[in-house]
């Protein structure tokens, strides 16, 4: 586990200590290393093994790669000789095309590895995430506007021609252990704040894996883990709700990570993060209304959109049980996920 005492690296090592094919042998930080996992994550307080430097990487089978952008590209050649299966949760291997890179980030070093990454959300990659050695986990805003329109791009009832615009309010830790001053608590209590109105780089991995423009912009708000995005689509022709169960149900219906949550009763009648926190679940919702369709999807930012989507992607990958090591069932009540 490489960048280990981040949030991510932090949930990574908590689903793997509870894998039942995987063992967790090193966890690596440059500021932590010699103290115990439990140190930085109380959670993981019991676990023996301590943080080692990463300039110090034992030979594994599978080394997941939790750090900043821009560093698993170059440390990319000797991740791939300690180990047989590298899962990189950073946004270096995410985007297909290395004129991406050059557009949206500062350009890439090994722009002939991003043919061979599988793109790591099951739910629209499955097949090529079968025997992979490189695998590039989903950003968790893109990973929550993919799964909501997903299955409207596949039945044909929006295409490129169409207008999307995706809004998506995102939880604290979403700007990591080492954040800045708008992450503290004093400064996101209480908001709704518009960071990324227009050009947030999600915006690109949506449109190379969805073919499909979209406006996307984020917003900050009072919520430790989760993400949570709201889709207008406005079809070239109506679309009923009939319709849209249909195309759902056929996406999601056998999917173990993914429950349909389209305004039935009780109090949370639609998508929402607190219900999905601690999980790699993912809820989608939507309605129709006349000329436009509002679809809701919701996720934990740390489970499904990055720790527990790079576990379910491992497990396809290593010819695992999919689910393993990730079925836990979310708590109700709680305080802010």
């Amino acid at each position: 586990m490489i960048g280990a005492s981040g949030f991510t690296g932090g949930e990574l090592c908590r689903l793997v200590v509870g894998h039942p094919d995987l063992e967790l042998v090193q966890a690596t930080s440059r500021e932590y290393a010699g103290k115990t996992l439990g140190y930085v994550h109380p959670n993981l307080r019991g676990t023996d093994l301590r943080f080692t430097d990463p300039s110090d990487m034992d030979s594994v089978d599978v080394l997941f790669a939790a750090t900043p952008h821009g560093v698993s590209m170059e440390q990319i050649d000797s991740f791939r000789e300690v180990a047989g299966l590298v899962v990189d949760l950073s946004a270096d291997f995410r985007l297909p095309e290395a004129a991406a890179y050059d557009e949206w980030y500062d350009g890439h070093t090994h722009p002939g590895l991003l043919a061979e990454a599988a793109y790591g959300l099951a739910e629209i990659n499955r097949e090529d995430l079968r025997g992979a050695d490189l695998v590039a986990a989903g950003g968790c805003n893109a990973t929550a506007a993919i799964l909501g329109l997903a299955p409207l791009v596949e039945d044909g009832f929006v295409d490129a021609d169409d207008r999307v615009v995706v809004d998506v309010k995102v939880g604290s830790s979403e700007g990591g252990a080492g954040g800045d001053l708008a992450s503290s608590h004093p400064e996101r209590s209480g908001v709704v704040r518009p960071y990324a109105p227009t050009g947030h780089r999600h915006e690109a991995e949506i449109e190379a894996y969805l073919d499909l423009p979209v406006s996307f912009t984020a917003h900050a708000v009072d919520m430790t883990r989760g993400a949570s995005a709201t889709c207008h689509v406005f079809p070239g022709d109506p679309v009923t709700t009939g319709d849209l169960w249909g195309a759902y149900r056929e996406a999601y219906g056998d999917e173990p990570f993914v429950r349909l949550v389209a305004g039935g009763g009780g109090v949370y009648r639609y998508p929402e993060p607190k219900a999905v926190a601690g999980t790699n679940r993912a809820e989608v919702g939507f309605e129709a209304d006349g000329d436009r369709v509002v679809v809701f999807s919701a996720i934990d930012n740390l489970g499904k959109g990055s720790a527990g989507q790079a576990v379910q992607a491992a497990n396809i990958a290593l010819g695992f049980e999919e689910t393993a090591g990730l079925e836990a069932v979310g708590l109700h009540p709680v305080g802010a996920p």
